[in-house]
């Protein structure tokens, strides 16, 4: 068995992730994210291909149960193609912020946003609220938690707009309303994103064979700790809260600071330099879905909104990914740059320098053999999430 300082078994056992039932915080900018009704009607949601111009894409095209929540592509293809690489979405409940340039401040709000995306779902938020209003089970569900809808049937009042929300016709019909009915429109919007938020808080990875070794390690025998992680294994777990220094950015249960930093990932060739966080926080800040906006359930709960940093310190910085899964979720970085795990940890051996800003990180020295029992130690973080298999399957 290994022989661990006190200090490296300290992190090793605040990595478990069992340790997320004590940092759980409730999202009280949604006061329904916990209401099983909410959590059914965001399940139906989140597979219906309905909410989509073409009839074909759903929230779970671009995040697959079975590759992590995620869809094994560099940058999502949907009505159209992404500009970015979809993150994996268990775990994300814990976050403060979404997307890896943290634009959104809510798991409900970033819900709303590929909806409207021309290159995610192509549609608008008054064509998702008739889906609802037209639909005899989800208007019955609504209503059963969020109150009567609008009447929709009266087209004069709630006209209809086909295709992306910014189109020009579209915003010609929008700034047409009168506004008491553009924010009924708003509201039935906001609410399909707290009803998809709520089915997508249930999504919390379960036990891997690194947290099993972690509870068998001060009860269990040899031969039992040596079921669990291979000498390999326990080799780049002794690397991960060491030497290659990644609990600096890689901690917590989830493998996660959820902070954004720059780390010199160069964009695809081609393609413009991603600046990253420093528009994100601004974006975040002018978005009518935030916590400090009309449709929040608590307005006082945005202290990250309020202080988050937007200096040039952002500039090009993107969020720290989860770990959990990493086997399941290739490829690598905000636009897939990355094909593989061993891809990964060699940038992050030789440290370049950043396209834009300032590459925070610093160069690791790691021997070849090194990198490859990080890799097996990554690995071992794989687990299903922690919820029945009936919610990882379109409802019946």
């Amino acid at each position: 068995m290994n022989d661990w300082s006190l200090e490296e078994w300290s992190n090793i056992q605040s990595m478990k992730v069992s340790n997320l039932k004590e940092i759980f915080r409730p999202d009280t900018t949604n006061l329904i994210s916990d209401r099983p009704t909410a959590q059914h009607l965001g399940h139906r949601l989140f597979f219906d291909e309905r909410l989509s111009a073409n009839g074909n894409v759903s929230c779970a095209s671009c995040h697959r149960p079975d590759l992590a929540f995620t869809d094994g592509l560099e940058v999502s293809i949907a009505t159209g193609v992404s500009k970015r690489n979809a993150p994996s979405l268990i775990g994300s409940s814990y976050s403060p912020w979404f997307y890896w340039d943290g634009r959104k401040d809510s798991l409900w709000s970033q819900a709303l946003s590929p909806l409207e995306d021309p290159a995610e779902h192509s549609g608008n938020r008054s064509f998702y609220s008739r889906i609802l209003f037209s639909d005899e089970l989800y208007k019955k569900s609504y209503e059963e938690i969020f109150g009567p809808m609008p009447d929709l049937n009266d087209s004069i009042r709630f006209p209809q707009m086909v295709g992306p929300f910014q189109t020009q016709e579209n915003q010609k019909v929008w700034q047409g309303m009168r506004s008491e009915d553009r924010m009924a429109i708003n509201q039935v919007f906001s609410n399909i994103g707290k009803a998809l938020a709520a089915y997508q808080q249930l999504l919390v990875p379960g036990p891997s064979r690194f947290d099993n070794y972690v509870s068998i390690y001060l009860s269990g025998t040899k031969e039992d700790v040596r079921k669990t992680l291979s000498p390999e294994e326990t080799r780049g777990l002794r690397l991960f809260v060491g030497k290659a220094a990644c609990t600096n950015c890689h901690n917590g249960p989830l493998l996660t600071n959820n902070s954004f930093h720059n780390t010199g990932l160069l964009s695809k060739p081609g393609k413009i330099p991603d600046v990253g966080r420093i528009q994100g926080i601004r974006s975040a800040r002018e978005d009518p879905f935030n916590c400090l906006g009309h449709f929040s359930d608590d307005r006082e709960a945005c202290m990250e909104l309020l202080y988050a940093k937007s200096d040039k310190t952002a500039l090009g910085a993107f969020r720290t990914p989860s770990l959990r899964n990493i086997a399941l979720t290739a490829p690598y970085g905000h636009a897939g740059q990355q094909a593989t795990i061993r891809e990964v940890l060699e940038h992050y051996n030789e440290a370049p320098d950043s396209m834009v800003g300032h590459n925070e990180a610093k160069s690791l020295d790691l021997w070849p053999w090194e990198i490859s029992h990080l890799e097996s130690f990554l690995r071992a973080l794989t687990s299903p999430p922690s919820i029945e298999n009936h919610w990882l399957e379109p409802p019946s």
